[in-house]
């Protein structure tokens, strides 16, 4: 691993003493770190590895971007918080937060017109499943 990690160190030097390739590759991890970072914001409420693209997508910007570093930390910090507060509560406290997740899904499932898409699927004619955002 150690000699992995030098050689990369070693790659990304090589890249770093070139202005216009420094650029582009600071520009292409960028958008490809922010990419991962939206996608994965986007999929918190949903099951499935939401929280793990969003720390991927910020540990790719913090290899080059020093507030990724600081916006990272402070997001491990406070996820772990959260965690940590959500293990201690009631089985009360912690189903009334699995059912408004739950219910934050089925409301984007509902808004982007996923029921609806099934309905057509299995030739159910039920209105009340499309979407708001995009009925006519």
């Amino acid at each position: 691993m150690h000699r992995l990690r030098e050689r990369l160190r070693w790659y990304r030097e090589r890249i770093r003493a070139k202005p216009a390739l420094n650029t582009l590759y600071r520009f292409t991890l960028g958008v490809v770190g922010g990419i991962v970072l939206l996608a994965g914001i986007v999929m918190i409420p949903y099951p499935g590895p939401g929280w793990l693209c969003v720390f991927a997508g910020l540990g790719l910007l913090a290899t080059e971007f020093a507030w990724a570093h600081h916006v990272n930390m402070f997001a491990k910090h406070h996820y772990q918080r959260w965690i940590s507060w959500l293990s201690r509560q009631h089985p009360v406290t912690r189903l009334a937060v699995m059912t408004a997740t739950g219910l934050v899904v089925v409301a984007t499932l509902w808004l982007i017109g996923a029921f609806e898409l099934v309905a057509d699927a299995l030739g159910l004619e039920w209105r009340w499943l499309a979407s708001p955002l995009l009925d006519p």
